[in-house]
């Protein structure tokens, strides 16, 4: 991914208003980032439980999209897996993300909703970047490179369905 400002990542968001985009938190090391390794910039909003956000290149725009997860912990030996890169995690590892849709759909109270690690990591954990807290990732026949163009493609297939 492209490194991005926080004025691409505030002006971005097709399901929210622009107030709200504008009040969102940002992540306060957006110079510092590791742009070469993201397919996605996903981040949790520390200040609001059950919220977080991701800003994704659709259709050659940058689309920003609010989610919001239950904040409820799951048990330890509870194991779920990510929708978008295919990595299972222990407990709360993995969370059912919904956001509202783009338009009046989106007025009228309709949703999306995809399971997705609950820290929005997935680009780190398909590179092997970053460790799942319980070891290491199932192995896959597909190269790395597959594996992100597959998590690429599962998340252009999510916000998609926000449009339609």
């Amino acid at each position: 991914m492209k490194a991005v400002t926080e004025q691409d990542i505030r002006t971005s968001f097709v399901n929210c208003s622009k107030g709200e985009a504008g009040r969102l938190p940002l992540p306060r090391d957006l110079d510092e980032l590791p742009w070469d390794d993201l397919d996605f910039l996903g981040w949790r909003d520390l200040s609001a439980p059950g919220r977080s956000y991701i800003v994704t290149e659709h259709e050659g725009r940058l689309t920003g999209i609010s989610l919001r997860f239950p904040s409820q912990q799951r048990g330890f030996l509870h194991r779920s897996m990510c929708s978008l890169c295919l990595t299972t995690h222990p407990g709360s590892g993995v969370s059912l993300q919904t956001a509202r849709k783009a338009g009046p759909a989106g007025r009228e109270g309709n949703s999306v909703g995809l399971y997705m690690c609950t820290d929005l990591a997935c680009s780190l954990y398909v590179r092997g970047k970053k460790a799942v807290a319980s070891g290491a990732r199932f192995k896959e026949s597909l190269t790395v490179e597959e594996q992100i163009d597959r998590t690429k493609a599962n998340l252009a297939a999510y916000v998609a369905k926000l449009f339609g």
